[in-house]
């Protein structure tokens, strides 16, 4: 192991100047780089917390899904992998177009579906019909992420997805070694969120957000993105 240096003593060795920037802006600059340093550790630390989880609960039902080939069985969302990642994405039935926070999310998750899926099998998830999720899929042009129908909704209810108040999103992360599959991680949003701010895991896996929280007036808390656009 090595002993990592202070972040206030990183920042401080930092090269980095702007043209034209005062003194002032520098030293408050540095200060927040030292931030920056402590926050990028502080995501690698819960990063490592994450990866030894104990096993979690095995999973014991034999989940019914359809997907664009036809009807398939938890087990399949897996292919090759031993590692699944699945987002249940707030698309109902009765809903005339998806949930414009978690359309935003998949489009980031898209983007990058055909990299992520080299390492660990990806699979969106929602109540309405195949035939609507399949065609919003086409629409968006996210060729690369697998999306099913949750036939008996059994699937969500039981990790909190569908519920009698509605759809809420879930991410949600599965094993399988030796023949068993198990919960691994679940980004646990629920009442956890700060006064004055949306529910949130951390880190923040939406880029628009990550985005706007660079600009000088951030995240608006009455804006939302839309799934269209004039």
């Amino acid at each position: 192991m090595y002993e990592l240096k202070p972040a206030k003593e990183l920042a401080e060795a930092s090269g980095y100047r702007v043209p034209n920037e005062s003194a002032e802006y520098r030293q408050a600059r540095t200060r927040l780089l030292a931030e920056e340093i402590e926050l990028r550790r502080h995501i690698e630390r819960v990063a490592e917390m994450r990866r030894a989880l104990p096993a979690g609960g095995e999973v014991l039902k034999d989940y019914g899904f359809e997907g664009e080939g036809g009807p398939v069985h938890f087990a399949d969302l897996f292919g090759s992998h031993d590692t699944l990642v699945v987002y249940n994405f707030m698309f109902g039935p009765e809903r005339e177009r998806p949930c414009p926070m978690c359309t935003a999310f998949l489009g980031n998750l898209a983007a990058n579906a055909a990299d992520i899926r080299q390492r660990v099998a990806l699979a969106v998830v929602a109540r309405a019909p195949i035939d609507r999720l399949t065609a919003f899929k086409q629409e968006r042009g996210w060729k690369n992420l697998p999306i099913y129908r949750d036939t008996t909704e059994e699937f969500g209810r039981d990790y909190h997805s569908w519920t009698e108040k509605g759809d809420i999103p879930g991410y949600q992360v599965f094993t399988r070694r030796d023949g068993r599959i198990r919960h691994f991680w679940s980004e646990e949003l629920g009442d956890t969120a700060d006064p004055d701010q949306d529910p949130r895991g951390a880190p923040d896996m939406t880029v628009l957000w990550n985005v706007l929280d660079t600009t000088p007036a951030g995240r608006d808390p009455k804006w939302y993105p839309k799934v269209d656009y004039d």
